[in-house]
């Protein structure tokens, strides 16, 4: 259930599921692997795609469905499907669309584990890429494309460099070369920035960060914004233009239009192949986050930018990042594209490089060192040393992560209580 009047508030509430008369108020938990049906004939339609349903949990289940269609009612897209994690969502975002030989141009600064799969493993895979600066000129942009190029993709709020990203230009220069712009929207979920208003064409999340927001699940999801004209390229995407023989010929961007093509063809190919579906049980504990998503995100940028103005007045500190914090390099960016607030992430140096950065970090009480980010309870991280780790220093310059670069992701303890444990861990380097 979804209503184009409501407030994402209230979608975050009751966007996704609809319960009857006498059934359960939550959404239910579907954990099953299997469905029955009456006849061979009324499941061979489902395998057909001339029948929508349920046969195996591997390609769809109704929980899974339910929470995808909540997250697509607060992106303002048309279709969504949840994927077992982040980097499932990014791989199936592109691969949705691309093949061997294809050509994608991305954003330098993501998240070095998506910088990993795209430059490594797709590499593997015959998909070549080109990384940007996020702030290259127009003409270096421009440059990057190549007649292969089947899309462009880039971070709302690069992870951890806090990079903003002009989505409206991006979004531009995609279009002009007949490609969609995906962007992953982790950092600044759909409460603070809805990528598609400003000409995005697919939104990618991991649900694990801000969308759980408890630690209890990891996910991902991909949202179709249903606005690119798959037809009108469809030399570019013989994939969706053409007949799928594996299920007798059916065109995806005939049958199922702009707003459903591109979520019913990864869905329909790629989950059956490639099985990356999330547990029911996870869809559930996501959903549980996403009705306290539009109280928590505020609370989030609000520690966080308290915790910035202190930093900025420590001697001990050689710079501090936070797009919402003014002065900062992307704050007016900021304010175009997240007026409300950015995130709950600061970026920060400390004197003395990476030796005092893990001094500082083993002197905290509160927050918790931990590989994870975007959720409940402050944790720090240390990205040179760990996700971004199998990156060369050129790689980590270029993807904005210097060796003393600490990610202090803030939760939403007190903030007075947060800043007393990152003083006194400063007070001991």
């Amino acid at each position: 259930m979804s209503n184009p009047n409501w407030k994402i508030e209230t979608n975050c509430i009751q966007a996704g599921y609809e319960p009857k008369n006498g059934e359960p108020r939550m959404i239910p938990i579907i954990q099953s692997t299997t469905f029955k049906y009456e006849t061979s004939e009324a499941m061979g339609k489902l395998f057909d795609l001339e029948a929508s349903g349920y046969f195996y949990t591997r390609l769809q289940n109704p929980t899974n469905d339910h929470v995808a269609a909540k997250i697509a009612a607060l992106e303002g897209g048309t279709a969504a499907m949840l994927t077992s994690s982040g980097q499932a969502a990014s791989f199936f975002s592109i691969f949705n669309i691309c093949s061997a030989g294809d050509h994608v141009v991305s954003a330098s600064t993501i998240y070095g584990g998506t910088f990993n799969l795209f430059n490594v493993t797709m590499r593997k895979m015959g998909i070549d890429f080109t990384f940007v600066d996020p702030d290259c000129s127009d003409e270096e942009l421009e440059a990057a494309f190549r007649p292969n190029t089947k899309a462009v993709f880039g971070e709302t709020i690069a992870n951890p460099a806090l990079v903003v990203l002009d989505i409206e230009r991006f979004a531009i220069a995609a279009h002009a070369h007949g490609v969609p712009l995906i962007i992953d929207n982790t950092f600044a979920t759909p409460i603070n920035c809805r990528p598609f208003e400003w000409g995005a064409d697919i939104v990618t999340h991991s649900t694990t960060k801000y969308m759980d927001g408890h630690d209890c699940g990891v996910g991902g999801c991909i949202v179709d914004s249903g606005k690119f004209d798959w037809m009108a390229h469809a030399d570019k995407f013989p994939g969706l233009c053409t007949p799928d023989e594996s299920y007798h010929g059916i065109t995806y961007a005939e049958r199922f239009g702009r707003e459903g093509a591109y979520i019913t063809k990864a869905t329909a190919q790629l989950m059956r192949d490639l099985g990356a579906i999330t547990a029911p049980m996870n869809a559930f504990f996501l959903n549980l986050g996403l009705e306290t998503l539009h109280v928590r995100m505020p609370r989030h940028c609000e520690n966080a930018l308290k915790v910035a103005k202190f930093l900025q007045q420590s001697d001990k500190v050689t710079w501090i990042n936070y797009p919402g914090l003014e002065g900062n390099k992307y704050y007016e960016r900021a304010q175009k594209y997240m007026p409300n607030g950015t995130c709950g992430v600061v970026s920060f140096g400390v004197k003395g490089g990476r030796a005092a950065a893990e001094r500082f970090m083993g002197q905290l009480k509160l927050a918790m060192i931990a590989t994870h980010v975007a959720d409940a309870h402050t944790c720090v991280l240390h990205p040179a040393s760990s996700t971004h780790r199998q990156m060369n220093d050129e790689e980590l310059i270029a993807a904005g992560v210097g060796p003393d670069l600490i990610r202090l992701s803030v939760g939403i303890e007190n903030a007075d209580d947060i800043i007393a444990d990152v003083a006194q861990a400063l007070d001991a380097v």
